[in-house]
């Protein structure tokens, strides 16, 4: 009886893969949610440098993160030594990185969905 209960889990394992209804197969536990979809879940932090054109780390830069699709934005102050860092980002929004000072400004950097990384650690070069 048991063999037969294995057999028939691993058919309806095959038929959940191979139909495309994976959804529905891990919510009824027949198989286990792949790890894509657990990735993207939760907050990350973006921390990193600002420095100058000669790699010189620069205090008291704004640096800013834009939500693209809410267009709200945080800043932050880079420390004494050039470094900053954002808590709480939100890991299934889209962000765009860049920082301002003195009227020179970094090129701008994307914070993406599509990147898993819970600590997102970048360089900010002001121009």
């Amino acid at each position: 009886m048991k063999g037969n209960r294995a057999r028939i889990a691993g058919w309806v394992s095959f038929f959940a893969l191979a139909g495309g209804i994976i959804p529905g197969a891990y919510l009824l536990g027949v198989v286990s949610a792949p790890a894509a979809y657990a990735q993207n879940l939760g907050q990350r932090t973006v921390s990193g440098l600002v420095v100058d054109s000669n790699s010189t780390p620069v205090s008291g830069a704004t640096v800013f993160l834009r939500n693209t699709k809410t267009k709200s934005i945080r800043s932050y102050t880079s420390s004494s030594d050039g470094h900053f860092r954002f808590a709480q980002v939100n890991m299934t929004d889209d962000y765009d990185l860049w920082a301002e000072k003195d009227g020179r400004k970094s090129q701008t950097k994307t914070v993406s969905t599509w990147d898993a990384r819970k600590d997102f650690e970048t360089e900010l070069k002001l121009k």
